[in-house]
C-alpha cells in the first residue's frame, strides 16, 4: 500500500465524515477545550471546529507558538531536514475557527469544569480533551534528571533539544563516542530510538567515520529490530554496539559532569550522551486526576477517560490497548474522539471507532522501512485487527518507495492537523 498527501487526508477524512443534527442548548454554544497542540490535540481541535460549522466553541491551549514534530526530527539529526522543515505554526487552526490560547494549562477543576492557566485565567468547558504528550519519570536513569538535559539531551520533545543534540554531534572529536540510553516500554514512538541511532550513524559516517555508537537498552528486543540490525550491518558496519537486557543494558547510570556512562559496572567516557528516560503522561493528565500509574486509561469507543466521562485523553498520554504511542496513532484517535464529542454535544451522527497506524523509519538514504496495523474498539481496549511490516532483504526500489511514501504522509498529516 502506498500513500500520498491527498490519499492520507481523503481516507482519514472519510472515517470522520459526519452528519449534522444539532441540539439547541439554552446556555448557548457547547464548549470544548483541548490541551496540547500536537498530533492529537491539533487534529481534534481542527476537526471539531471544521465539522461543527460554528456550532461548538473550540479552544486550544498550547504554550508554544511553534510546534516541532517529533516524527521526522531524527531526519534533522541525520542531515536530511532543516529544523524549519519540522516546525509548524497555529495560524491555520486559528483561521479555521479554533480559539488558540498560548499558555500553560496548570490545573483542572472537574466539578466546576474549568481549566486553570499559568497566566492566571480560567477556561470553562463542557468537554475537555487532553493531549499533552509525554513527561519523564523522575529517577528513571540513575544520575540523570531534567537539570542534566543540557549536558545529556533527551531530544524526545522536538525543537531546542533536537538542535542541542545536533550541535553536540557536530562538535564530537574525531573517533569520539556517542552513547544512547534507550527507554523501557511503553514509550513514545517505539522505532524512534533506533531510527535515531541510524541517523546519527549516517551523520557520523559522513563527518566522523571513526566514531563509535553505544546503545544501552533495558529491553531484550525492539521495534523493527531485524530491519535496523540488517541496516546497521549494511550501512554502518562496526559502528553500532547495541547492548540489550541480556548483557546488562538495563543496569545503567550516567554522570553528566564527568560525561561517563556506566553499563553493568563498566564505566565509559563518552563525548555525547542521549538519555531517553522512562516516560509517563504529560503532567496535566495527572493534575486532572485521570491517570492510573503513569498513563491515563481510556474507553476505546471515544477515548473518554475511565475516571471522567467528560474528559478525553489522546495519543501518547493514553493507555488504550494495542496501538503504539505515535503521531499517526494520535491523529487517528483524535478523529474518532472529535466525531464522538461532536455527536454528544450536537446530536450529529457518530460512526463506529476505527483506527490505524503506520510508523516509517529511515535507516540510510532511500532505505525506508515501515510497520503498521489497523485497529477496532472493543469493550476492553483498542484491539489490533491486522498488521504489516517491511521485510529484511527487500529491493532498493521498494525501500526507496517506502521512504517516499513517508514524505507524502508527513505532508498529509501536518496539513490534516493544522490546516
Amino acid at each position: 500500500m502506498t500513500l500520498n498527501r491527498r490519499q492520507f487526508i481523503g481516507t482519514t477524512a472519510a472515517v470522520a465524515a459526519t452528519l449534522s443534527a444539532p441540539i439547541v442548548r439554552a446556555q448557548g454554544k457547547p464548549r470544548v477545550v483541548v490541551v496540547g497542540g500536537g498530533a492529537g490535540g491539533a487534529t481534534a481541535a481542527r476537526y471539531l471546529a471544521k465539522d461543527s460549522k460554528g456550532e461548538i466553541d473550540v479552544t486550544l491551549i498550547e504554550p508554544t507558538r511553534k510546534y516541532y514534530t517529533c516524527f521526522f526530527s531524527n531526519l534533522y539529526l541525520g542531515g536530511f531536514k532543516e529544523i524549519e522543515d519540522i516546525g509548524h505554526t497555529y495560524g491555520g487552526l486559528a483561521a479555521g475557527g479554533v480559539n488558540v490560547v498560548h499558555d500553560w494549562a496548570v490545573g483542572v477543576d472537574r466539578d466546576a469544569k474549568t481549566v486553570s492557566l499559568a497566566g492566571g485565567g480560567t477556561v470553562p468547558y463542557d468537554k475537555l480533551i487532553l493531549s499533552p504528550g509525554i513527561d519523564f519519570v523522575e529517577g528513571a536513569v540513575e544520575g540523570w534528571g531534567l537539570s542534566a538535559q543540557n549536558a545529556m539531551p533527551h531530544a524526545y520533545k522536538a525543537g531546542s533539544q533536537s538542535e542541542l543534540l545536533k550541535a553536540q554531534l557536530m562538535a564530537m572529536p574525531a573517533g569520539g563516542t556517542f552513547a544512547m540510553v534507550a527507554p523501557p516500554n511503553p514509550f513514545r514512538c517505539p522505532p524512534g530510538p533506533y531510527e535515531r541511532v541510524s541517523m546519527v550513524a549516517h551523520f557520523l559516517k559522513q563527518n566522523n567515520p571513526t566514531a563509535k555508537i553505544i546503545v544501552a537498552d533495558p529491553k531484550p528486543k525492539f521495534s523493527k529490530m531485524a530491519l535496523f540490525q540488517e541496516g546497521w550491518a549494511n550501512h554502518y558496519e562496526g559502528m553500532v554496539d547495541w547492548i540489550g537486557e541480556d548483557f546488562g543494558g538495563g543496569n545503567v547510570s550516567v554522570d553528566p559532569d564527568a560525561m561517563t556512562v556506566t553499563i553493568d559496572g563498566e564505566e565509559t567516557k563518552v563525548d555525547v550522551c542521549n538519555v531517553i528516560p522512562a516516560m509517563k503522561a504529560g503532567r496535566i493528565a495527572e493534575l486532572a486526576g485521570v491517570t492510573d500509574g503513569n498513563w491515563a486509561p481510556v474507553n476505546a469507543a471515544d477515548m473518554s477517560t475511565k475516571a471522567d466521562a467528560d474528559i478525553y485523553v489522546l495519543g501518547d498520554a493514553s493507555s488504550q490497548g494495542d496501538m503504539p504511542k505515535s503521531g499517526f496513532s494520535a491523529n487517528s484517535q483524535a478523529k474518532v474522539c472529535a466525531n464522538a464529542v461532536r455527536g454528544a454535544l450536537t446530536g450529529s451522527k457518530v460512526f463506529p471507532a476505527k483506527f490505524s497506524n503506520t510508523c516509517w523509519s529511515l535507516i540510510a538514504p532511500n532505505d525506508g522501512v515501515k510497520v503498521g496495523a489497523t485497529y477496532e474498539a472493543t469493550p476492553e481496549k483498542i484491539a489490533k485487527v491486522d498488521g504489516f511490516i517491511s521485510q529484511t532483504g527487500e529491493s532498493a526500489d521498494l525501500r526507496k518507495a517506502t521512504y517516499e511514501e513517508s514524505e507524502g504522509w508527513y505532508s498529509g498529516i501536518t496539513t490534516d492537523m493544522l490546516g
